[in-house]
């Protein structure tokens, strides 16, 4: 009999977003412009160097998920999903400390080797955290709680690593900032997973066996196969999209403040606005999930996405109280954007899980009463596949972000360097709004009517 989900297992399941997203937001919003600003590398060679690595997250995501869900076979799946953290930590850790604190001259080189180690210790934690979080509890609304949870602590790291140049008086000294950063989760990472490593448990119901067959294989026709279910079919593109509506003003969030708002000195109060709305946010379309659905509630924050954010290509220079009032209504909107998609990814994933249950019980009962036991279902767990390609998804709308938005910013002659805000091309600046802006726009009303068609409820599930 599943236990209730406490709010101590709950925290402890969220509380490593706060290191992660620690490091996330300097590696998407401030890294592309400190090795272009600060280390002479060109936004052509940040951006295309960012995205070979992003790149190679297509390949290692789901094939790290594919290798938790299986690999060591005879061990727990509790046991798998936490080994594999512990391997990741210090991958991590030796990563974000060369990638944070680069001597003053580096190649395209030394920027992709250490980005790539990076992002591989990141998936080794993140991959079997998000399965975690769709196999701790089997109840509908309690996955929104643990992805709320995540988030929330998430939002709360972001918040901290914006405060740092604040609170130090680092502002305008983005190496020192970086290198202290570096210092702080160092030590904050490993101790933020302990309880996770340690205190939260899955729910056994939730878990599947591998058969003889099946549990030596990385991949085989039913894990394949999960591609075709219908809700994935639906979640998926719409959720790819949404995060490239996303990761173009992330990745972009800098360079608009400072060459088209024309106010460096205010990025870090419009971030903290942004995500302190974010955090205010999550309760209210937690609240609107549990009275409509999730995909309704998902839905709603999209428009309002849409409206807030229409406003951007008409403000300009100076704009300031204009834009920390779009960033205030965006934020707001944000906090359905990032709970309610990965909620309805682990709605799946449970269903899968619990159609694979069946087959096992199926395949029992013939084999107790037939001797034809070699052409059973191959049984498996695919949660961290699923979510596997998920993060593949996320990476590499991160990376077209900047593959494809810096390359064509240098084409349009936009240029950066302290001093030069005001001798910008208006074929740069446009560029930069078009970029920004607009496309981000178009994205998410192609994800609204996506979602519009989304038929997959409670009910479903």
């Amino acid at each position: 009999m599943q236990t209730k989900l406490t709010i101590t297992k709950t925290i402890f399941y969220g509380l490593p977003g706060l290191p992660l997203a620690m490091l996330g937001l300097p590696l998407f919003i401030y890294l592309p412009s400190f090795y272009s600003q600060n280390l002479g590398l060109s936004l052509s060679a940040v951006g295309l160097v960012l995205l070979f690595a992003r790149t190679f997250d297509v390949f290692t995501d789901p094939l790290i998920g594919s290798l938790n869900d299986r690999f060591p076979a005879k061990q727990s799946l509790s046991w798998r999903r936490k080994s594999y953290i512990l391997l990741g930590i210090p991958l991590l850790l030796v990563g974000l400390n060369f990638l944070l604190r680069p001597p003053t001259e580096v190649s395209s080189f030394y920027l992709f080797s250490w980005s790539f180690i990076t992002y591989l210790g990141w998936t080794l934690i993140n991959i079997p955290w998000l399965a975690m979080g769709a196999e701790i509890s089997q109840k509908y609304h309690e996955k929104s709680s643990l992805a709320s949870s995540r988030e929330i602590f998430a939002a709360i790291g972001t918040i901290l690593v914006i405060s740092i140049p604040v609170l130090l008086s680092l502002q305008s000294d983005l190496r020192s900032m970086l290198n202290v950063l570096a210092n702080i989760l160092t030590i904050l990472l490993p101790l933020a997973l302990i309880p996770l490593i340690l205190k939260v448990s899955l729910n056994e119901q939730s878990t599947t066996r591998l058969d003889n067959q099946s549990k030596y294989r990385l991949f085989s026709k039913e894990t394949l196969s999960i591609i075709q279910n219908p809700a994935i079919k639906k979640l998926l593109p719409a959720y790819f999209f949404n995060s490239v509506a996303n990761a173009l003003p992330a990745t972009l969030f800098i360079l608009y403040v400072n060459y088209v708002l024309q106010v460096p000195d205010q990025v870090g109060i419009l971030l903290i606005s942004y995500f302190l709305a974010a955090i205010v946010g999550i309760p209210f379309w937690l609240y609107l999930a549990r009275k409509t659905d999730k995909h309704t509630s998902w839905r709603y924050a999209l428009y309002g996405s849409v409206a807030s954010f229409v406003w951007v290509p008409f403000i300009g220079s100076g704009d300031m109280i204009a834009f920390l009032i779009i960033c205030i209504a965006s934020g707001f909107f944000l906090g359905a954007d990032v709970v309610m998609p990965s909620s309805i990814q682990a709605d799946i994933s449970q269903q899968l899980s619990n159609q694979t249950i069946k087959k096992q019980y199926k395949s029992d009962r013939i084999s107790n009463n037939s001797t034809h036991t070699q052409n059973n279902n191959e049984n498996q767990n695919s949660t961290a596949l699923l979510f596997g390609l998920w993060g593949m998804l996320t990476k590499l709308s991160l990376a077209l972000a900047i593959g494809f938005a810096f390359p064509i910013l240098d084409l349009a002659g936009l240029q950066i360097g302290e001093g030069i805000a005001n001798q910008q091309t208006d074929t740069g600046t446009y560029t930069l709004i078009l970029l920004y802006a607009f496309i981000p726009i178009v994205l998410k009303i192609g994800v609204i009517v996506q979602m519009n068609n989304f038929q997959f409820d409670k009910n479903y599930f």
